[in-house]
This record gives C-alpha cells, structure tokens and sequence, in this order.
C-alpha cells in the first residue's frame, strides 16, 4: 500500500507529531511526500520517504499524477484552512482525484487517525482484495 503526505506550513509540525506517534504503522507501507514535509517526517522518524517537489513548487500535482496512474491508495493531507494558498487549485484538484478514484484522504489530525486505525485493523486493505477478484 502506498500512502502519500502532504501538509500546509502551519501543519507541518503536527505531521510530524503525527508520524512519531503512528511510525509504527506507517513503517509497514510505502511512504512518498511532498519535499518538505517527507525531510521533516524523515529526520523526526527515520522512516524511508519518497520525497517530491515542495507542494508550492508542484509536488502536490506530481501525487495527483500518482493517483490518476493508481500509484496512491491512501493520501494524509494535513491542510490548514485559514491560510490563504497560491496554489488552492492543485490541491481541489488532488481531492477531486481522490473522489474519481476512491483514495481514502484524510484533510487534519482526527481523520488521519480513523484511517491509520482502520490499516492497523486492516480494513483499508480494500485494493488488495479487489486484486485478487
């Protein structure tokens, strides 16, 4: 399973915080990032990140590219909803492809940890069921 991260400046910090608390889990999947946030959650955990450009700079179209081509099954995407964004629309259009392709997405902290449970449970295991069909 491959599981993309994402998060705004204001969340980086709880991202990390996040990961910490979760590495665990997380270490059992595939980690990919935009470029600032996999370097922070990289240092912090030691986990083996796959990092793209920065967000600002297209790493969030380079995961969106990702989940057109079925490469993401799951996107934590810690946003911060009072920033003004020069780039809104590379991210409407990530959550718009998450939609069409029925990627899980987590957008903040309390939904993120409904779906690192629900993969600890292995419940979010649904592509791999759907691949043996």
């Amino acid at each position: 399973m491959n599981i993309a991260l994402i998060a705004d400046d204001a969340k980086k910090e709880l991202m990390v915080q996040f990961c910490i608390a979760y590495c665990g889990i997380l270490s059992r999947y595939n980690l990919c990032a935009t470029g600032t946030t996999g370097k922070l959650v990289s240092e912090a955990t030691g986990l083996d990140i796959v990092t793209f450009m920065s967000g600002s700079q297209g790493g969030d179209e380079q995961i969106a590219a990702r989940i057109s081509c079925d490469e993401i099954d799951l996107v934590l995407f810690f946003r911060d909803p009072m920033a003004s964004k020069d780039h809104e629309i590379a991210e409407l259009s990530l959550l718009r492809l998450c939609d069409v392709h029925s990627i899980p997405i987590a957008t903040n902290i309390a939904t993120a940890e409904v779906l690192i449970h629900g993969l600890e449970r292995g419940d979010l295991d649904w592509r791999e069921v759907m691949k043996g069909n």
